[in-house]
């Protein structure tokens, strides 16, 4: 675990920092090889040198951006381009982990 990305996830408000490592523990139980580092002032994931996965912090929501999504069926709720959807959670939302772990594998199969 990077400690850039922990100081980073640790000084969010205490929501979004209890979502953060909840993200962030899944994203490393699914990739278990992957890197974290700091890159454009938010936790990027990385496997085998190409982004994963994204925790995108803002003003009232937590974004988690899955990369290399092309052909996948993403439920509803996600957003973005083909290349990489995202999903916006808010204060009190409960994240289907499973739900995220399984579009991240499957996204990640090929990095």
């Amino acid at each position: 675990m990077n400690q850039e990305v922990t100081v980073f996830i640790d000084n969010l408000p205490s929501w979004q920092a209890a979502l953060g490592s909840t993200l962030r523990d899944m994203v490393h139980e699914t990739i278990p090889e992957a890197d974290e580092r700091i890159q454009y002032k938010k936790p990027h994931f990385l496997k085998n040198g190409h982004y994963a996965a994204v925790i995108s912090p803002s003003k009232d929501a937590i974004a988690f951006m899955i990369m290399n999504a092309n052909g996948i069926d993403f439920p509803k709720g996600f957003e973005g381009p083909a290349e990489r959807k995202w999903i916006k959670l808010r204060e009190g939302d409960t994240p289907d982990i499973a739900l995220l772990s399984g579009l991240l594998k499957q996204a990640s199969s090929t990095l």
